[in-house]
């Protein structure tokens, strides 16, 4: 089961501490999800948007990834319109450019299969649930891509793995000029040192 939001910025901000890493950016975030910059920063302190219904979160997210789109590529509303018709008929779609731009202005809520190729077209994550989840779903859908990428990062370091595993801190087994140790070879080196400090009785001592 997925966390939900409060445990991923709680478990997200222990890593931007623990790492010193830059904090959540409100606007990025919003880039990401669609959401007002405002709902974000609601959302990031804990707050609670005010509620709104599918229809509204379908067409107040389509708004912004157009007005996104003309605004990253220069373009008019008239160029994104016939970009996305002909995205549809590639698709064997057929919609009108004055259905277009009812869809792509917020004034009309798109049908299941238009929401889809609208989804494609602007190549956004999650499917059709970008537009229709919740603020907060939406938020902790992309928090938590950061957050496995951070663990991830932090699972496929060996050595800082065997150095928790360990306790021990502030050592860097990585010698100048060498490659990285691998996790085996990083483990024989810090067993045999602990046997050398602690020796049993196995040891022979």
């Amino acid at each position: 089961m997925e966390p939900e939001l409060p445990e991923t910025l709680q478990r997200l901000s222990a890593y931007i501490d623990e790492q010193g890493l830059e904090p959540l950016d409100a606007r990025q975030l919003s880039d990401r999800t669609a959401l007002p910059e405002e709902t974000v920063r609601a959302l990031l302190n804990g707050e609670s948007p005010e509620p709104d219904t599918v229809e509204v979160r379908v067409c107040t997210r389509l708004v912004r990834l157009a007005n996104a789109h003309m605004a990253r590529n220069g373009g008019k509303l008239v160029d994104l319109i016939s970009a996305v018709v002909r995205h549809f008929a590639q698709q064997g779609i057929d919609i009108s450019e004055m259905w277009a731009r009812q869809l792509l202005t917020g004034k009309k809520v798109p049908n299941i299969v238009y929401l889809h190729g609208l989804g494609q077209f602007f190549q956004v994550e999650g499917g059709e649930q970008f537009f229709t989840a919740p603020a907060h779903a939406a938020l902790n859908r992309v928090l938590l891509t950061e957050l496995r990428r951070l663990e991830g990062v932090e699972a496929q370091d060996p050595m800082e793995a065997l150095m928790k595993r360990y306790g021990v801190v502030g050592t860097d087994l990585r010698m100048h000029g060498h490659e990285p140790l691998n996790a085996e070879q990083l483990d024989r080196i810090l067993a045999g040192v602990f046997r050398s400090l602690f020796p049993t009785s196995e040891d022979g001592r």
